[in-house]
């Protein structure tokens, strides 16, 4: 087996164009770019992945990846639980959180890829799938968004087919937040549902104050509406609002999760792939969820979390940007609200090599 070794791995960047800056109620982003992992097999098959790095600590995140070059030549491209072993204890020094996970399941995405491949099979039907495909909502909203801006991108999601979408709020006045969801309801109609977003970027009273004055618009759930470790806070929100939680995405381990079940203050779990530490990780915490009757709506990798949703049973939804899609050979059909997983081997897409500037 000596031909399923990795031999190589290689770091590129890609990016899509951004017109202007974009903000949430924590950060603006001047750039939309990836980082983009490619581990060759002894045999010569291409594994790929990628993560979303923004402008962020570019230096910081390639080289934690730089890093494990040398650790992770040898392994079998099955082997991701080994590896990740080894990782983890290799890890424990500096912390098994933050960069180094994300470059960990980095890692992890492009071996399950090669595997698929060496096996000439979809990821998802490695794992054995329970559905055909999933629901999927159209994200964006952003608070830098004009009013006509932002009408024009949930009116386009919506003739596209999409059945949902998911707005920013945290604006600094509230008010500011309830006529922008207003407007989007206008826009969109009582057919459409809407979620609103906060990237932690409320208190607690400005968060309640949002909640209970969109009751009247039907808003499907409030996600990280305040600081993502301040469990009361949630627990309290959920109390005096009624409203759904959502959460996960900043998350390395299922601590949150845990605690805010036990406090009955999260109604849908969102893992993200590269933070929780790659697929086996993602699908633990998804079983975790299950076991609390919670639903999986995941953060952001709709080419990666689409065939994972496909294989486990409360996976009901997962989150679409475009920024992907012109970088890559094979981008995601959406029909209807509807995702399927790609049917080629491995995730069943590759970045175009015109778009990847190498990383030496």
């Amino acid at each position: 087996m000596k031909d399923l070794e990795i031999r190589d791995l290689k770091i590129y960047k890609a990016s899509t164009p951004l017109k202007k800056p974009i903000s949430d109620a924590t950060h603006t982003l001047t750039e939309i770019s990836f980082l983009v992992i490619r581990i060759q097999l002894e045999n010569g098959i291409i594994g790929e992945s990628y993560l979303l790095s923004f402008q962020y600590s570019p230096n910081a995140i390639i080289g934690a990846l730089k890093d494990l070059i040398p650790v992770v030549k040898g392994y079998k491209a099955y082997e991701t639980g080994l590896l990740s072993k080894k990782l983890d204890d290799l890890f424990e020094y500096f912390g098994n959180q933050g960069l180094l996970r994300w470059a960990q399941a980095a890692i992890n995405i492009a071996m399950w890829d090669a595997w698929g491949k060496a096996q000439n099979q979809p990821v998802y039907k490695l794992l054995g799938a329970t559905k055909e495909k999933v629901n999927i909502y159209g994200s964006g909203g952003w608070i830098s968004y004009s009013i006509d801006e932002l009408i024009e991108e949930v009116t386009d999601y919506a003739a596209r087919g999409f059945k949902a979408v998911k707005i920013k709020v945290g604006s600094p006045k509230v008010s500011t937040d309830l006529e922008r969801l207003r407007k989007v309801r206008e826009a969109v109609g009582n057919d459409i549902d809407i979620m609103m977003d906060a990237n932690q970027g409320m208190d607690l009273p400005s968060a309640i104050k949002l909640a209970n004055g969109a009751k009247d618009l039907n808003i499907n759930w409030f996600e990280e509406p305040v600081n993502h470790q301040d469990f009361q806070a949630y627990q309290v929100l959920k109390n005096q609002t009624g409203i759904s939680l959502a959460m996960g995405e900043r998350e390395f381990d299922t601590l949150p999760l845990r605690e805010l079940v036990t406090r009955n203050a999260l109604d849908i779990w969102q893992p993200d792939i590269l933070r929780i530490g790659g697929v086996e990780a993602w699908r633990e915490s998804a079983a975790l969820a299950h076991s609390f009757h919670l639903p999986v709506l995941p953060h952001y990798y709709k080419d990666y979390d689409v065939p994972l949703l496909c294989t486990i049973p409360n996976g009901v939804g997962a989150e679409s940007f475009d920024w992907v899609d012109p970088l890559i050979d094979n981008p995601m059909v959406i029909e209807n609200g509807f995702a399927k997983p790609h049917d080629l081997p491995g995730w069943g897409f590759t970045f175009l090599d015109d778009h990847l500037t190498e990383i030496k």
